[in-house]
């Protein structure tokens, strides 16, 4: 069938659920005296970023036909992406997920989804002229666990190349969610030369090598030869990316990080919102290193609120957040060293 794709539209795929993030940092979830509902799930986050910078992005996935999926759908349409991809399951809920939020910023999660209503997707539910539409599809392996939903996503992968989409990747490792590491590492790595952007934690790094070694050597062992960008985010240190031409490492920002949930989701929505009607980006070092500055800029701004969707920011915030760390940096009483506390395993 001939592509329909529409420019500039980015088609996500896979989980949205409900985020419930302690009103207090550093303490345990039973001793937390309260919790923020916030909606959340990495492919919807990627989404709603790519829109509240101005893009066009579609989601395409299941909810539970409960009060909270209905809710999340509308969170969708308040942010301007498309839900012609959404479908509902009137027998199961919508996922729940607690996170613990260390006095650093960073997070644990414990889930309820058993099973919710994203793992129950099935190809025959699939929009798939809303697919055939996006000119960037973005995935994680969160999808991958379990049928019908892993049938689905690869149904919809075979559908968005085929049509002419550019594949991205990002893993999103969430380990508990596995039935052992040993299949998380093998499922993930089952689509892994399909995609053609691919985005990786450090710690998703060590445990996709088994190394721990984190450095040049251990990302190029995941390189394949339908890759034309490879993107480790490395916390403290920022991110370094990888081409067939040329690599290179770009630095963070500074800033009080108070929740890094979605801090990933907002770098690589970011990222794929400035490239998806110019991938000469990919080929072009110096543009490169221009769009993850820009990446990394609204993935430092995520981690200063609380929740992920709330916390995404818009595309005038994050020029002005460039704006006043270009002042900064060449102010000679300040420090020109800028750091951004990434979420290690965003």
């Amino acid at each position: 069938m001939p592509s329909t794709r529409e420019e500039g539209l980015i088609v996500t795929f896979g989980e949205m659920l409900i985020d419930f993030v302690p009103n207090e940092s550093g303490v345990s979830l039973a001793e937390s005296p309260g919790f923020l509902k916030a909606p959340g799930g990495a492919p919807a986050n990627v989404a709603i970023a790519v829109t509240r910078l101005g893009g066009r992005s579609a989601f395409v996935g299941k909810l539970g036909g409960d009060e909270f999926g209905h809710m999340l759908a509308g969170i969708l349409r308040e942010n301007g992406v498309d839900d012609k991809g959404v479908t509902f399951d009137e027998g199961a809920r919508t996922a729940l997920a607690f996170v613990t939020l260390r006095a650093d910023g960073d997070r644990e999660f414990m889930f309820y989804r058993n099973p919710s209503a994203d793992m129950l997707l099935r190809p025959d539910e699939l929009n798939l002229e809303l697919i055939r539409s996006a000119k960037v599809f973005h995935y994680g392996s969160i999808s991958l666990i379990t049928e019908p939903c892993r049938s689905a996503h690869l149904k919809a992968m075979e559908v968005a190349k085929e049509s002419g989409a550019l594949l991205s990747y990002d893993p999103n490792l969430r380990e508990p969610l596995w039935p052992s590491p040993e299949e998380a590492r093998t499922q993930i790595m089952s689509i892994w030369d399909k995609a053609e952007i691919i985005k990786v934690s450090d710690v998703e790094l060590e445990f996709l090598t088994e190394s721990k070694t984190i450095g040049d050597e251990s990302a190029m062992s995941l390189w394949h030869p339908n890759l034309k960008l490879l993107l480790v985010t490395l916390g403290e240190d920022g991110c370094r990316y990888y081409t067939k031409k040329f690599h290179g490492a770009v630095e963070t920002f500074n800033v009080n990080a108070v929740d890094t949930t979605g801090a990933g989701d907002s770098f690589i929505g970011a990222f794929l919102s400035k490239i998806v009607d110019d991938q000469s980006v990919l080929e072009d070092e110096k543009k490169l290193r221009k769009v993850l500055r820009f990446a990394n800029a609204c993935g430092a701004i995520t981690t200063t609120k609380k929740g992920a969707i709330p916390a995404l920011p818009s595309d005038s915030e994050a020029l002005s957040f460039l704006k006043d760390n270009l002042k900064r940096s060449n102010n000679p009483f300040k420090s020109t060293k800028l750091r951004f506390l990434y979420c290690s395993n965003c």
